[in-house]
């Protein structure tokens, strides 16, 4: 009986250590996934469409490094160069290491590029990017991974994507350079228009400004309008057959800086000095041109400024969830003339 007792009990303590144990094993996943789900609401949604809240794919690991990239076109060109040059500066001030990148005007190269800035987990992007459509779907991708992305000098065709779209205020610019265009041509005379990239929004708008003030004017005629997509070369080349087919040209304004100086180079060639140019940017080569009485103006963008406007709005919302501002921001341009020309030191404007 003592033993049989002895059994009983055994049994009964075995069957409740068991049934604790699996109460135990049952309470386990339970734990994990709580504390799963506990992480994914600190991870931000990837479907949110809020361009001042970060967003990552589900799931994803969005462990940041301390890396800024900036992606810019070719550095060929000096408003580029002065861009990468200012958010770099900026970013280092601030702590950030630094990637910079271009794309030269790819599509295809700079989605390779938001991929490399993905696969090394980057803080933030800054980017001047190749196409107002083509270039959607790329910072959505980074938004996904988690990445916020900030656009400098050309806007995207949607909004919600990136956080910040800062850029000149292309159209205030124009006008400015269209009135001054419009004063030194005495109101009247043949004229030329080179504009950029058509497939860039800034093209586009800068023509319209330039327009809405110069169509005013009934004696002032345009006899060719083509485009030089930006380059110093071609618009050398294209200026070089209008001036063929035209030899009263009084003036040509100019979508860019840089076939600012391609139009007065072809002139000069032509022995046609005296025809009025005006350009688009800020350059220091377009000042040095101005300070020598040929190019007669250009209208500042303040591009290093923006960049390093766009760095500051990076760091603020990496570290506080918001940058604080409107998503589209614009920056008005400033013209540019003898007058205040020996100002002007790499896209901005010194004060005295």
């Amino acid at each position: 009986m003592r033993w049989s007792k002895a059994l009983t009990i055994f049994v009964i303590t075995f069957v409740v250590i068991g049934f604790t144990l699996v109460g135990c094993s049952t309470g386990s996943p339970s734990n994990r996934a709580g504390t799963e789900s506990q992480g994914q609401k600190n991870t931000p949604d990837a479907n949110t469409d809020s361009g001042n809240k970060p967003s990552a794919a589900s799931g994803q690991n969005t462990q940041k490094s301390n890396l800024i990239v900036i992606i810019t076109p070719s550095h060929d060109n000096p408003f580029f160069k002065s861009e990468a040059a200012g958010a770099e500066a900026k970013a280092k001030e601030l702590g950030y290491e630094t990637l910079v990148l271009v794309h030269d005007d790819d599509a295809n190269k700079q989605n390779e590029l938001i991929d490399t800035a993905i696969a090394r987990k980057a803080a933030a992007i800054i980017l001047d990017n190749a196409g107002a459509d083509a270039t959607v779907a790329a910072v959505q991708k980074a938004k996904n991974a988690g990445i916020p992305s900030f656009l400098i000098d050309r806007e995207i065709n949607k909004t919600g994507v990136a956080v910040s779209q800062i850029v000149s205020n292309n159209y205030q610019g124009a006008k400015l350079g269209a009135e001054e265009f419009v004063r030194r041509m005495g109101e009247k005379g043949n004229y030329v228009e080179l504009v950029g990239k058509e497939s860039d929004t800034n093209a586009s708008i800068r023509s319209k400004g330039y327009h809405d003030v110069i169509d005013q004017y009934p004696d002032m005629k345009m006899v060719a309008r083509q485009s030089a997509n930006w380059s110093q070369t071609e618009a050398f080349s294209k200026m070089q057959s209008i001036i063929q087919a035209n030899q009263d040209i009084k003036g040509v304004i100019c979508g860019n800086d840089t076939m600012a100086m391609g139009a007065m180079a072809a002139l000069k060639a032509a022995g046609m000095k005296d025809v009025i140019v005006v350009g688009f940017d800020g350059s220091n080569d377009v000042r040095d041109s101005i300070l020598a009485n040929e190019i007669k103006a250009t209208v500042l963008q303040p591009a290093y400024d923006i960049a390093q406007l766009a760095v500051e709005q990076a760091d603020k919302y990496i570290k506080t969830g918001s940058t604080g501002a409107e998503e589209k921001q614009l920056i008005d341009c400033v013209l540019i003339t003898a007058e205040n020309a020996k100002q002007l030191d790499h896209f901005a404007l010194k004060r005295q």
